[in-house]
């Protein structure tokens, strides 16, 4: 029985109170600082047209400047989310935030498409420290009820700011300029850095960590570096035969086959080592980047790779809008932003709708119910693009998307991590955080890839149809394609040429269309995967308790 002034409360439950207060501002900066890195991914979508003009980039450039941050990003999740364990979850966390700042200083002062790309890889490093970290601090610090609303916050985070980064860099480039996508993100660091040190308690695994397998980190960035390498730069230097010479400096490839085909077979072989050099560690007693005894666990193996799926439909369209809602609607950069934010709105609106539903449907099917709303409304984007079109003839499609995201994406997360154990959180959070974006570079480069391919292929078809010469028609199709878009506008501004202008603006809308009609079968084949998901552990044990 309590005694005393009955207003003040024992120093025990003030100190209960204090703690579950900090774990919930501990879990609004970690979700600040997941944003953080995700906006970046997604913020210079919008701005990508006034790149291209200003720094004279190529929609091959256009690629890498997504893939050279999403890319190193998947590589090294494993690799950080490792060392967090061993080393301390906070202060990974503050390491990849001061790595991320830093580097966005130079990406925001880059005058070249090629020193742009070089620091968003330094940002993908920074990011990769970031991202898996903040999720083994959410696993590691909830526990039941609790860790599920967490987990939803976490994963409706992601997808809110997958659209709340084209809004924010629509407006930083229209009214400043390109170099203010990045440049927001250092005021933004330092303020999440500093809760980050006040709220987030350090948390390690110490007792079970044990030496990086590097050898395994070193084949991982090889398999995937080579694999997106070779499907970005497959319409460059040509699928077998050689369309363009690779150089390096003064060398130049030797052979008579294109240098893409080895880069896919190097893929092949990277991953074969990979898996037999981890199986081989783990049989030994050693440690490996993932926990391969995880996999066994349905709901962590299926769950990944629906991940993987998903996050190749939800990303790679994303590329694709920007552009053709600027170069060939005309809108500026914070209008396009406006439209996609539809998208925000939509996840948003469906974060808050999922937890009633987690509570009434199993999380598979609020997954489901996810993957099917954002079939319907990416297919409907595709339906509806032509030059015709207005942008906000999308909208609708667009929330819809968005709403599906965040069906999906928010339970999935909970799904991946539910069994895993939280000794090994941080392999856990990182092997999921690599499906998605290992999806996530390969929605990009396979979308972008059908995107200027489609697009090329229907500008010289067009051309040839109004009996244009090679002469002529070569580098009209080569100008409009190289610069993703972008001399539409000057091919618009000559009489001369404004036929040619029209059949690029359709071509660029055939690409777009294209892109999202393949996101919606990426999302189709997520969805059929999705019936692999296993049971949770609790249910498989209260049903064997019947």
């Amino acid at each position: 029985m309590l005694t005393g002034n009955p207003n003040i409360a024992p120093a025990n439950m003030l100190g209960t109170m204090s703690t579950q207060k900090n774990r919930w501002l501990a879990l609004l900066f970690v979700s600040l600082a997941v944003s953080l890195v995700i906006v970046d991914s997604t913020i210079i979508n919008v701005a990508i047209p006034a790149i291209v003009t200003d720094l004279d980039a190529t929609s091959t450039d256009v690629q890498w400047i997504q893939e050279s941050y999403t890319l190193v990003f998947a590589a090294l999740l494993l690799v950080f989310g490792a060392l967090a364990d061993k080393w301390g979850r906070r202060s990974m966390l503050v390491i990849g935030l001061a790595f991320f700042t830093v580097s966005s200083i130079f990406a925001a002062t880059s005058d070249t498409a090629g020193a742009l790309i070089a620091w968003r890889v330094i940002q993908g490093i920074g990011g990769a420290m970031v991202l898996p970290t903040t999720l083994s601090i959410v696993n590691a610090t909830f526990q039941g009820k609790e860790r599920g609303i967490a987990f939803a916050v976490w994963g409706s985070t992601i997808g809110g700011m997958v659209a709340v980064g084209p809004l924010l860099g629509g407006w930083l480039t229209t009214e400043f300029s390109w170099n203010w996508a990045f440049g927001i993100n250092i005021p933004l660091g330092v303020l999440i850095t500093v809760g980050v040190f006040l709220f987030v308690t350090e948390s390690k695994d110490a007792e079970h960590a044990r030496p990086i397998d590097w050898m395994g980190a070193v084949l991982s960035v090889l398999a995937s570096g080579s694999l997106v390498f070779g499907l970005i730069e497959g319409r460059n230097f040509g699928w077998w035969d050689i369309n363009t010479p690779f150089i390096i400096g003064d060398w130049e490839w030797p052979f008579d086959i294109s240098v893409v085909p080895v880069s896919f077979a190097v893929t092949a072989i990277a991953v074969a080592w990979y898996i037999v050099h981890g199986l081989a560690r783990q049989k030994a007693g050693k440690s490996t980047l993932i926990a391969f005894g995880l996999f066994s666990l349905p709901s962590f193996r299926n769950g990944n790779l629906v991940a993987l799926i998903v996050s190749m439909g939800e990303f790679g369209i994303i590329l694709a809008l920007p552009l053709w809602l600027q170069f060939v609607l005309g809108y500026s950069a914070f209008e396009s932003g406006l439209v996609i934010v539809a998208l925000a709105v939509g996840s948003f609106a469906a974060s808050g709708i999922s937890a009633g539903l987690g509570s009434r449907l199993e999380s598979t099917w609020v997954i489901r119910v996810g993957l099917v709303l954002e079939m319907i409304g990416v297919a409907g984007i595709g339906f509806m693009i032509s030059p015709e079109a207005t942008g906000w003839s999308i909208v609708p499609f667009l929330f819809v998307y968005g709403m599906g995201v965040g069906f999906a994406t928010a339970q999935l997360t909970g799904v991946v991590l539910k069994d895993v154990p939280v000794a090994a959180s941080g392999q856990g959070s990182g092997t999921s955080s690599t499906s998605r974006q290992i999806g996530s570079a390969l929605g990009i480069a396979v979308i972008g890839t059908v995107l200027f391919s489609t697009a090329q292929f229907s500008l010289e078809s067009s051309l040839a149809n109004r009996n244009v010469p090679d002469a002529i028609s070569a580098p009209i199709v080569a100008a409009v394609i190289d610069s993703a878009g972008g001399a539409i506008s000057g091919l618009e501004a000559n009489p001369a040429t404004v036929d040619f202008a029209s059949d690029a603006k359709v071509a660029l809308s055939n690409g777009t269309a294209s892109a999202a009609y393949l996101a919606a079968g990426f999302l189709a084949v997520a969805l059929v995967a999705s019936f692999s998901l296993g049971a949770s552990a609790e249910k498989r044990s209260a049903t064997r308790k019947k």
